[in-house]
């Protein structure tokens, strides 16, 4: 989410981009009995293997108890939307592989609902309201082949392309800050400070300008802006202020605050912006267009 974050959550316009980063599911015939679920990292290593019986896709046995419950909880949400999910299957196996580092946080949880909810014909945002909660804009751009606006609107969400292709992509970065945040827990903050929703429309405002700016210098402004106003809800210091205050350029935080990646803007080139952060220990460090489908 470039823009929005937190503020979603109370109608405020977002601007979100699909990753080149993704998550495939396979779903074959298998000689073991009842449904086998294997989870592969993108070294293509298993990090979760789980066994459950058929049609119930109750959980029996696997290296992970609490990720086996995770999706015995899926199954049985979307059994009772869809009563004959599972049943038609004979001995199966499930095969899930990521694209990226489990710890990027770029949306694991989110990929795999949105690919359960087109195989089994339920709605996605449903599923991931009966298991993740939070705004729903992950799983649009688990759908979307190009940057969209995204939108709460009476309580529904609603989302759909846009323009944005900045003239300037080639000086924006994504870093990642060495830890994975839990969406859920600064979820919680926020909705426990105190808003207005004049901060939701001027997050809007804020990201119409971001989706329209023409410029580098404008841009940055933006991101700046966006921090401060976000900054001052959550009561918690902007990033660039904790880690990055000698930094020339432009540090916006993405999603919860306190973990995952942050977007940079610098005017000084790749290579030295890369050496900046990397001298710092920073070592994953991703262009906007090798990370931007």
């Amino acid at each position: 989410m470039i823009s929005g974050e937190y503020f979603v959550l109370d109608g405020a316009l977002a601007l979100a981009v699909p990753t080149r980063y993704g998550q495939f599911m396979t779903v074959a015939k298998h000689d073991e009995e009842g449904l086998l679920w294997r989870s592969l990292d993108e070294k293509g290593e298993c990090w979760f293997e789980g066994h459950f019986t058929l049609p119930q896709g109750e959980y029996i046995k696997g290296t992970d108890g609490d990720t086996g419950k995770y999706l015995e909880k899926m199954f049985a949400y979307i059994r009772s939307e869809n009563p004959l999910f599972l049943d038609h299957l004979g001995n199966t196996l499930i095969e899930t592989q990521l694209e990226f580092p489990r710890e990027w946080g770029l949306g694991s949880s989110s990929t795999l609902l949105y690919n359960l909810a087109e195989w089994s014909g339920v709605d996605a945002y449903e599923l991931s309201n009966a298991s993740l909660g939070g705004s729903g804009y992950d799983i649009a751009c688990a759908g979307a082949k190009n940057p969209i606006q995204y939108q709460i609107q009476n309580g529904k969400p609603y989302s759909r392309k846009a323009a944005f292709n900045p003239v300037f992509k080639e000086h924006l970065y994504f870093v990642h800050l060495g830890r994975k945040q839990n969406s859920r827990d600064g979820i919680k903050h926020y909705q426990k400070r105190k808003r207005t929703g004049r901060d939701a429309n001027n997050i809007s405002i804020i990201t119409k300008r971001m989706q329209s700016a023409t410029t580098l210098s404008e841009f940055k402004h933006l991101m700046a802006h966006h921090e401060t106003l976000i900054s001052s809800v959550l009561g918690m210091p902007k990033v660039k202020d904790q880690r990055f205050p000698d930094f020339w350029g432009g540090v916006k935080s993405l999603g919860a605050w306190g973990g995952d990646f942050v977007m940079v803007a610098s005017g000084e080139g790749w290579r030295l912006t890369e050496k900046y952060f990397k001298d710092k220990g920073y070592e994953v460090f991703i262009p906007y267009e090798e990370m931007v489908l």
